[in-house]
């Protein structure tokens, strides 16, 4: 079994990557294996015809799809999902083999662990109508954030994999990213928490549109595909 990582893919705008990768392994992997997209995925997208045209290819893929929000998503859409529970977390079963992965889950999928916790702020917002491709809901309540803490408690803070979309404080700094508003800063200081206080072997977020490794234990991702 292989978790397979990458970052947004933007609907169909950058998806390619996941196709050329599975083009170019063909026939190595199966449904028992993993795809993980980084948020702002379009599962639940904007417009009809991108959402229709994404989950074909995505369904199309040898791989059962797993994906976390980002906050480029139809939120409106994707939070009228009914809530089911998935290998110890909390999800939304868009359909068989498409799985979003909610914020401040714990989740353990045949011995290997993963905390997940989608959203950001949308740099964008300004040029965006709220309700139709933009939602207040792509920043986390207290509610998720206070969850997200309560699970990694009662897994001693420590997990295998953290899957985020935006990045801890320092990361987004050494990237040389800023913050541009009150909520980006609160998700980034909350993460900067679980970085500090957390055992993991590695952090992977997307949002920030680079492939780089930062410190030997966080890696952003965007154009890479990885296989863990």
């Amino acid at each position: 079994m292989a978790f397979i990582i990458t970052g947004d893919t933007h609907g169909t705008l950058d998806i390619g990557k996941v196709v050329r990768f599975f083009a170019e392994h063909e026939g190595e992997y199966t449904e028992d294996d993993y795809l993980i997209i980084l948020g702002d995925v379009g599962v639940c997208a904007f417009t009809p015809s991108v959402e229709k045209e994404t989950r074909q290819i995505l369904r199309d893929l040898p791989v059962t799809v797993l994906f976390i929000d980002g906050n480029h998503e139809h939120f409106e859409m994707l939070n009228n999902y009914p809530v089911d529970h998935w290998m110890g977390g909390k999800v939304h079963i868009i359909e068989p083999g498409i799985i979003h992965l909610m914020r401040g889950q714990v989740y353990d999928i045949d011995g290997t662990t993963f905390f997940t916790f989608g959203g950001a702020h949308s740099t964008d917002m300004i040029f965006r109508t709220e309700g139709v491709d933009w939602f207040p809901e792509e920043i986390p309540t207290h509610e998720e954030y206070e969850e997200g803490l309560s699970n990694l408690e009662n897994h001693d803070y420590k997990v295998d994999y953290i899957l985020t979309h935006s990045a801890p404080r320092e990361v987004a700094a050494a990237l040389g990213f800023g913050e541009d508003s009150a909520d980006e800063i609160a998700l980034r200081k909350y993460f900067q928490q679980i970085a500090d206080e957390a055992e993991y072997k590695m952090w992977f977020f997307g949002h920030f549109h680079e492939d780089e490794v930062i410190e030997d234990m966080f890696t952003a991702v965007f154009d890479e595909v990885i296989v863990v």
